[in-house]
């Protein structure tokens, strides 16, 4: 994390005391918007945790979401290679457009976003109709039921990637399924993707320290 000592190396000279600040979802790297800070704006950030900007048709300080409650929380800052603009990973709240939209950039969306966007899907389908929903009724069956079908599709995966047919989309779609439904048993405990690969990160830090 950037730190109130460290603003001395940006480039404000350059940028004629005005940084382009990118802002980017900490989970799933989904771009959210770009604004411009001035040294005060960022100071403001770092110390309230809040993202703080500064308008360049109204010249004042405004923090995201002091009007609409769609605030933007300050995750890490990273400075690009020349100094001279800035990298904010940032916990919304709400909607960050002001057209409603969860990005001011629409109509785009990473493989990362599209599991994201399942893992909230999953998560709304707690509370439909388990008359209509196999999501629903899965949840209302409880988690011994929910592992034994990750158990399930585990099994059917490994099968179809043995299989003598070498048919590549069968292994796709029971690979699709397996991962749905791990999905559906992360959530019901409690947990998302993101701490899977929080944890893989530490793993592979290790290995990579230990030159395994």
């Amino acid at each position: 994390m950037l730190n109130i000592e460290q603003l001395s190396y940006l480039n404000w000279e350059k940028t004629k005391g005005m940084i382009p600040a990118i802002i980017q979802h900490y989970i799933s790297g989904q771009i959210l918007m770009h604004g411009y800070m001035n040294r005060q704006a960022l100071e403001k950030s770092l110390i309230k945790g809040n993202i703080t900007f500064f308008s360049r048709t109204k010249k004042k300080l405004w923090t995201k979401g002091e009007t609409s409650g769609n605030s933007l929380k300050l995750i890490d800052i990273a400075i690009d290679c020349d100094n001279d603009s800035i990298l904010i990973l940032a916990n919304p709240t709400g909607p960050t457009c002001h057209l409603g939209n969860l990005s001011c950039f629409v109509n785009i969306e990473t493989n990362l976003l599209f599991l994201y966007t399942l893992e909230k899907f999953l998560d709304k389908r707690k509370n439909a109709n388990p008359k209509n929903s196999y999501t629903a009724r899965l949840y209302k069956k409880g988690t011994k039921r929910i592992a034994q079908k990750v158990g399930e599709e585990g099994i059917e995966c490994a099968l179809a990637a043995i299989s003598k047919s070498n048919n590549n989309q069968e292994l796709i779609d029971e690979a699709s399924d397996l991962i749905y439904h791990l999905l559906i048993l992360l959530n019901n405990q409690n947990l998302d993707f993101s701490i899977i690969i929080n944890n893989l990160k530490k793993r592979y830090m290790l290995k990579i320290n230990k030159n395994d």
